[in-house]
C-alpha cells in the first residue's frame, strides 16, 4: 500500500501496521487509517482523475488502503449519479440542492462501497469466508459483492430485517441467520460467532477499512461537482460509520490539496432513535436508546462507532437534525414526486433533515447542499406503500373510472401537444 502509513486508535493514540485483518485497539478505540498526503499530493491530481476510465469507486485507489496487486471484485462498485434537484430545492425553498442517489449500487445502497473493500482485505488476509452483522443494506451488499467473489458469507440480521433485503441475501446465497432481538442483540452474536469460527470480520464499527470503502462517496460528489466544495452535505446517520467515513473523504481531500475548504455536516437521525445527534445537541455523552423508527437501517439504539461519528459531527461544525417516521415518509413522496428518485425510508432522511434544517432556521436559504440518498426503495416496499398510498382499485369500464376520479377529486386535463418540427 503506496500511500498508507498505518493505522491509529482514535481514542488512545496507539499505532498499528496496516494489516488486511485489523480490527479495534486494545483499549477498545476503533483504528483510522492514516495516509501520507504529501507523496498523493505528489503523484496524484485532479487532473489524473480527468483522465481515468474507470467510472468506479476504484478510480481513487491512492485515497485507498488496498494492495497494488489487488484487483477490484467483480460488482461495478460508485460513480452514482448526482443530480441538480431544482424542483426540489424550490419546493423547499432552498438555492442549491444536488441528490446523491447510492440506491442505484449493485445491491441497491452506499454499503456497496465498504463491502467491496471488505471483500478485497478478506482476500488479502487470504480469508474464504466473511461475515457480518446488519439492519440489512450491510449485509446485502457484503452477500453480493462476495458472491461475485467467490467468497462465502455468513450473515446476521434482527428479524425486523425487511424481507426484500433478506430475500437478496437468500438469492445471494448467504447463510442467513434471523435473531430474535435488538441490534445489539444481533452484533453481539455476530461477533462471539466470528470469534468463535474465524471468519473475516465486515462489522465496519470493528474493521477500519469499511468507513475508507464508505469515504468514496464523498470523494465522487467533490468530483462530480468540480472540486467546488458545498456549504453542506446531508446523510441519514445509525451506526456512526457512514458519517465517519464521509467526513475522512473530504478531510483527505482537503489534506491532498483537491480542495480549498471543507464542507459542513449535516447529521440526521430518526427521532424515536437518535442516540449521537442527542449527544451532539445537548453536550452529553450519548446514552443507548430504544430503537424506535420505522427506518430500520439507522435504528441503531447503542452506536458502534460513536466516537468518529461525533468527531466528525462536531469537527466539521455540523448540524444535528432529528426527524419524525411521518417527515420521513413524506420526504419519500417529495423526492419521488419531484426528482423521480426512490429512497428508502432510511435512504431518505439525510433530505427530510434538510427540509426540518431550512424550517427550524439551523442553514440559510442561500446554502448549497447536497443530500446524500443511501438505499433504494425498492428494499422495502411496504414502507414505500405506507408513505404512497395503496393504488385505486376500479373496474374496466369507464363510468367506474370516472366515478372513482370523482370520488377521489381527481379532474383529468386533456393532454395539449406542441407541434414537433415534422408535423
Amino acid at each position: 500500500m503506496r500511500y498508507v502509513l498505518g493505522a491509529k486508535c482514535v481514542k488512545c493514540g496507539k499505532e498499528y501496521a496496516a494489516v488486511p485483518d485489523l480490527t479495534t485497539c486494545t483499549c477498545g478505540g476503533i483504528l483510522d487509517i492514516q495516509y501520507d498526503y504529501a507523496a498523493i499530493r505528489r503523484d496524484f491530481s485532479p487532473k489524473d482523475l480527468a483522465a481515468c476510465s474507470d467510472w468506479s469507486m476504484w478510480r481513487y485507489r491512492p485515497f485507498l488502503p488496498v494492495e497494488e496487486r489487488s484487483s477490484p471484485p467483480p460488482l461495478r462498485v460508485g460513480w452514482s449519479p448526482l443530480y441538480r434537484a431544482d424542483r426540489l430545492a424550490g419546493e423547499l425553498g432552498l438555492n442549491t440542492l444536488y441528490i446523491k442517489d447510492d440506491g442505484l449500487n449493485p445491491t441497491a445502497s452506499l454499503k456497496d462501497r465498504a463491502s467491496a473493500l471488505a471483500v478485497v482485505k478478506a482476500r488479502e488476509a487470504g480469508a474464504d469466508t466473511i461475515a457480518c452483522s446488519s439492519t440489512g443494506n450491510a449485509a446485502s451488499s457484503l452477500a453480493g459483492n462476495a458472491a461475485a467473489a467467490g467468497l462465502a458469507t455468513y450473515i446476521f440480521v434482527p428479524a425486523r430485517a425487511p424481507k426484500g433485503k433478506v430475500a437478496q441475501l437468500r438469492i445471494f446465497g448467504s447463510t442467513v441467520i434471523s435473531v430474535d432481538g435488538s441490534y445489539e442483540d444481533t452484533f453481539e452474536l455476530s461477533k462471539a460467532a466470528i470469534g468463535r469460527w474465524g471468519w473475516y470480520n465486515r462489522n465496519a464499527a470493528i474493521n477500519p477499512y469499511l468507513s475508507e470503502g464508505k469515504k468514496t462517496v464523498t470523494l465522487e460528489i467533490l468530483e462530480q461537482l468540480h472540486w467546488q466544495a458545498p456549504d453542506y452535505i446531508a446523510l441519514s446517520v445509525g451506526d456512526g460509520c457512514t458519517i465517519a467515513g464521509a467526513w475522512k473523504g473530504l478531510k483527505d481531500l482537503y489534506a491532498a490539496g483537491f480542495i480549498d475548504k471543507l464542507p459542513r455536516l449535516i447529521a440526521v437521525q430518526a427521532e424515536g432513535c437518535c442516540p449521537l445527534n442527542r449527544a451532539i445537541q445537548t453536550g452529553q455523552p450519548w446514552q443507548p436508546m430504544e430503537e424506535n423508527t420505522l427506518a430500520d437501517s439507522i435504528a441503531v439504539g447503542v452506536p458502534r462507532n460513536p466516537d468518529k461519528a461525533l468527531h466528525a459531527i462536531r469537527e466539521s461544525h455540523g448540524v444535528a437534525v432529528n426527524v419524525s417516521d411521518e417527515e420521513i415518509l413524506s420526504a419519500m413522496r417529495l423526492l419521488g414526486r419531484t426528482q423521480g428518485v426512490f429512497g428508502e425510508p432510511a435512504g431518505v432522511t439525510g433530505t427530510a433533515g434538510v427540509k426540518k434544517a431550512l424550517e427550524l432556521g439551523l442553514i440559510s436559504p442561500d446554502s448549497t447542499v447536497v443530500s446524500i440518498v443511501t438505499g433504494n426503495g425498492l428494499k422495502d416496499v411496504q414502507n414505500g406503500i405506507k408513505a404512497a398510498g395503496e393504488p385505486m382499485l376500479v373496474k374496466p369500464d369507464m363510468d367506474a373510472l370516472l366515478e372513482a376520479f370523482a370520488r377521489r377529486g381527481i379532474c383529468p386535463a386533456t393532454s395539449t401537444r406542441k407541434e414537433t418540427a415534422h408535423e
